[in-house]
């Protein structure tokens, strides 16, 4: 019994990494599918193969320790362009990746919060050292909930990083990531910079 659990056990180690890829497969292709039911969408049915990502890698899935901020002070977050927003720091994550301390700040949007659809979504922008060269320059997004965050912790997975709008298209007002959440490493995963050419 205990050998056949070992190699049970084992099997399954070794297939976790196939399904992580046909799970971040999935999720890519939904995020492609929501460009064509969003009426605001910059991108058309030919453009999608113009998306690029990097393989997926399940370490740059990580669990980071949440700290909720409680009576935080709600911010307007600059934008490039367009009408800014207000938001509120909703929690601190902090989190080893590459065998270094990182750590991040989600955010809550006074708007969506007061939409019953999406009053529970949170904001995680973020930079990192592949900005301007290999993935956006402006940054990239990653969303979680707040039923994301279990027992003071949450999983990031940096494999759904996500491009905004302003990736692909003029006219649209994109949240600049704050400089907290500048990362000082590579982070080689989730979206990377559009092969198109930017629409105006």
């Amino acid at each position: 019994m205990k050998y056949l659990l070992s190699i049970l056990l084992m099997t399954s180690l070794s297939c976790f990494g196939q399904d992580y890829k046909t799970l971040i497969a999935e999720h890519r292709k939904g995020y492609m599918e929501d460009f064509l039911k969003d009426e605001r969408s910059p991108l058309k049915k030919n453009d999608l193969q113009l998306l690029r990502f990097y393989d997926a890698d399940s370490s740059y899935r990580v669990t980071a320790k949440a700290e909720i901020l409680i009576n935080a002070q709600a911010f307007i977050m600059p934008v490039f362009s367009g009408t800014a927003r207000e938001y509120v720091p909703y929690a601190l994550l902090k989190f080893m990746l590459k065998g270094k301390p990182m750590q991040l700040t989600v955010y809550k949007s006074i708007a969506l919060s007061q939409n019953p659809q999406y009053s529970d979504y949170l904001f995680l922008p973020f930079m990192d050292d592949t900005n301007g060269t290999a993935t956006y320059g402006g940054g990239r997004y990653i969303d979680l909930r707040t039923g994301d965050f279990k027992d003071g912790s949450v999983v990031i997975d940096f494999n759904k990083a996500y491009n905004p709008y302003c990736a692909y298209s003029g006219g649209y007002s994109c949240p600049k990531p704050p400089d907290g959440n500048r990362l000082a490493v590579a982070i080689e995963a989730g979206e990377k910079l559009f092969a198109g050419e930017k629409k105006h």
